[in-house]
Formats: C-alpha cells, sequence, structure tokens
C-alpha cells in the first residue's frame, strides 16, 4: 500500500525499504504456513514505524526478510536502491553488518562481558562506530559502563542492547517485541531510547509489537492481519513515549 506522503517521499529520493509482492511460506504441502501474502509496502528514511498485528500476522516475518535474517519466498525487497532478493549470502551478511541493527525482546548480551565490552564486541567490524562509552551515553547509562548484565536490572539490559544496536550507527534499527518482557515504567524508558535515537542518529525505527498503544509515538502505523497489510495510519500528533499507557 503506497501512500500519498509515501509517493513524494520517493519522488525526492528519501525511500529506505520497497517491497513488491512480497511472500513467504514456511514448509511445504498442506502443512505450509503462507506467512506474507503478497505485501507491498514503502518505507522513508528517518521514520518512526509500528508494525501492529497479533501473534502470526506477519510482521515479525517481514521485519527479518527487511533485515536479511530471513529469505523471502518471492516478491523483492529494496534497501535504497540495492535489491536485497538478489544479493548472495555473502552481501546480505555484510547488509546486516554495515546497514541495520537489531533489538529483541530477550537482550542477548553475553553473561561474561561488561556492558561496555558487549558494545566493543559488535563494532570491531562496523565503518563509522560510536566509541561504545558514547553509545552508553546515548541511552543514559555511561555509570554502568563495567557493570556485568547481571548487575543490571531488566530495562538497564534493554537499554545496553539499544546501545550495542546503535554504536554501529545504522541506517535501520528492528526492534522485535523491545519492551515485551518489561513493566510499563520501563517500557516507556526503552521507547523514549528508541525515540532519542531516531531524532540524533536519524536511524528509521521499525518496531514490531501486540501493545497498541506504543502506535502513539510512531509517524505510521502498520496493521497487519493474516500475512498482509489490513491498514497503513499516519499519526497526526505524535506521543511522547513517558505519556503512552498500557
Amino acid at each position: 500500500m503506497t501512500t500519498a506522503s509515501g509517493r513524494e517521499s520517493m519522488k525526492q529520493g528519501n525511500m529506505i525499504f520497497r517491497t513488491e509482492g512480497l511472500t513467504k511460506i514456511y514448509g511445504e504441502g498442506p502443512a505450509a504456513v503462507n506467512a506474507l501474502r503478497g505485501v507491498d509496502l514503502e518505507i522513508s528514511a528517518g521514520e518512526i514505524v509500528v508494525l501492529l498485528g497479533p501473534s502470526g500476522s506477519g510482521k515479525s516475518t517481514l521485519l527479518n526478510i527487511l533485515g536479511g535474517l530471513d529469505k523471502a519466498s518471492g516478491g523483492r525487497v529494496w534497501f535504497r536502491d540495492q535489491e536485497l532478493t538478489a544479493m548472495s549470502d555473502r552481501q546480505i551478511t555484510a547488509y546486516r553488518r554495515e546497514n541495520v541493527g537489531f533489538v529483541f525482546q530477550f537482550y542477548n548480551l553475553m553473561p561474561g562481558l561488561s556492558a561496555r565490552e558487549n558494545i566493543e564486541l559488535v563494532t570491531v567490524y562496523a565503518r563509522h562506530p560510536l566509541d561504545a562509552d558514547e553509545a552508553l551515553a546515548l541511552v543514559g547509562l555511561a555509570d554502568r559502563a563495567s557493570h556485568f548484565p547481571a548487575q543490571l536490572s531488566g530495562g538497564e539490559q534493554q537499554r545496553i542492547a539499544i546501545a550495542r544496536a546503535v554504536a554501529r550507527q545504522p541506517d535501520a534499527l528492528f526492534c522485535d517485541e523491545p519492551t515485551g518482557a518489561l513493566d510499563s515504567a520501563t517500557g516507556r524508558g526503552v521507547l523514549k531510547m528508541l525515540r532519542d535515537v531516531n531524532q540524533r542518529l536519524g536511524s528509521t525505527i521499525l518496531i514490531v509489537t501486540h501493545a497498541a498503544a506504543t502506535a502513539q509515538m510512531a509517524d505510521r502505523v502498520i496493521h497487519f492481519a493474516d500475512g498482509q497489510i489490513r491498514e497503513v495510519a499516519r499519526n497526526a500528533t505524535k506521543l511522547d513515549p513517558e505519556q503512552i499507557e498500557w
């Protein structure tokens, strides 16, 4: 589905992701699952986009294909002027390393490494990484640099995961249920961190969530059901993450 604003962005050369007829099928024969059914989508650089829908609706599958973690069964996907669906495995690996970052529901921090070391681990091959301490300051945890994950709260661990993802200064940050394991107050703090990353680094932010209230902080909300986009809505007025209730 292409909005008028999306068409205008494309004219300006500001489109970061585009899909045409995107499909994803898991399995074969009668047991096959159609996770995506012909998705057409455009996302502009610098947007905050929330992908909303029930479990199994296809939103995480879309995120994984855009992020180069999974391959489409059919259709085409572009990152700027590069066709992801035509890339080799080696090219996709380079794309993931150089252009995108990931934040998941569970933090996936290395327990034997400090917060600073967890960040430094992923910046070795980055083109223009942030200093680990700068990334920690960005998420408000400069004073936790030497702490190990077990010494941090769940919200602090998620903020370290965000710092790790943004330290490579990615063009796009993919967040799959980033507040799913957190209480509402801590979750609002994490959403604020994502908003700040968008504003300070200009990264495009895609957030997959079941929490409908999260949509209030987005530029656009894409509603998924049965592997298809059912509705695309633009927020005329966005809420500050700290005002969101769920």
